[in-house]
């Protein structure tokens, strides 16, 4: 049983730009070695469906070394592992936590407990509390229990930072086909985004499993920013351009967010819960929206500088 929501109870977060989410399998050098070079926002190095069983011993042991010489300061790297309960799982997650990555992301989430063992395992991996856990929310049990999952980020010491809605396996354990077959999935997802910001967490869209269907993947990212996810996941780098342009802030978006900010700071105003501003009632909840898109916009400009301390 998860602990009552308090938003200032997890890990102080930092406003981070996720507009684009690049998978790389872990055990494709060339793959991870270009991905450092790439305009993503973040890049997820994949331990779990990109290698094969074969491979995964190989593929765990060399991930440290390349983290280490190649990771560049622009971008988040997060390590996606086995399943605790898989053979692998607790081998990924010693190696992930050696490589110091942002996070590490834990698949198949279905419940609470799923994120309290794996916090409980690095709390002895990782002391200092410098690693987050991004969750997979990608099973109906995932899906039904969301809230609950979202919540352990509200606990103290919370590590969960976002959770990332796996869109094909849903299809797969519920028969919905995509992606013409979406549209039947969107209220799942919508109960993935209310988790999430009950919690304070981001969210992310699954993947577009067809790369060379540019005006597909950019419909489906459209839809997904009106459903208010912070940003898609990726198969290839063909994606990252226009998951950067629909999920970034537009100028009059930002326009609108200064106009905000100024308001609010002028001294007639201090204290005011509700100010007008060009004809229009303009709450507090309003001001604290246009800070973070501001601050989003700002990691745009400037990928290298943090949204708040970690």
């Amino acid at each position: 049983m998860t602990q009552p929501n308090d938003s200032t109870a997890g890990l102080s977060r930092p406003v981070r730009a996720r507009r684009s989410v690049l998978y790389v399998p872990a055990n494709n050098s060339r793959a991870m070695e270009k991905a450092a070079g790439l305009a993503c926002d973040a890049v997820i190095i994949d331990l779990e469906d990109a290698v094969g069983p074969d491979d995964k011993a190989r593929a765990r042991g060399t991930l440290k070394n390349w983290l280490s010489e190649i990771r560049s300061a622009d971008k988040e790297y997060v390590i996606r592992i086995n399943a605790l309960a898989s053979e692998w799982g607790g081998d990924d997650l010693e190696a992930a936590c050696a490589c110091l990555p942002d996070a590490i992301l834990l698949p198949k989430a279905e419940r609470a407990g799923d994120i309290l063992e794996a916090e409980a395992i690095l709390s002895d991996l990782d002391p200092e509390e410098e690693i987050r856990l991004w969750a997979m929310v990608e099973t109906p049990r995932g899906i039904s229990n969301a809230v609950s999952i979202a919540d352990t980020g509200n606990r103290s010491q919370g590590r969960l930072d976002c959770l990332v809605a796996g869109t094909n396996d849903l299809a797969k354990d519920t028969g919905v086909v995509l992606p013409d077959g979406r549209s039947f999935m969107q209220p799942w997802l919508m109960q993935i985004i209310l988790a999430a910001r009950a919690a304070g967490l981001d969210a992310l869209d699954g993947v577009y499993n067809n790369f060379r269907d540019p005006d597909g993947f950019r419909s489906e990212c459209e839809t997904g920013r009106l459903m208010g996810f912070d940003g898609k996941t990726l198969i290839h780098p063909a994606q990252i351009e226009a998951a950067n342009d629909v999920f970034g802030a537009d100028a009059d978006a930002i326009t609108v967010a200064h106009s905000i900010v100024a308001a609010f700071s002028k001294a007639e105003n201090a204290g005011k819960g509700v100010i007008q501003i060009d004809g229009k009632m303009v709450e507090r909840l309003h001001l604290e929206q246009a800070e973070k898109l501001l601050k989003k916009a700002a990691l745009q400009q400037n990928p290298k500088q943090d949204g708040v301390a970690r």
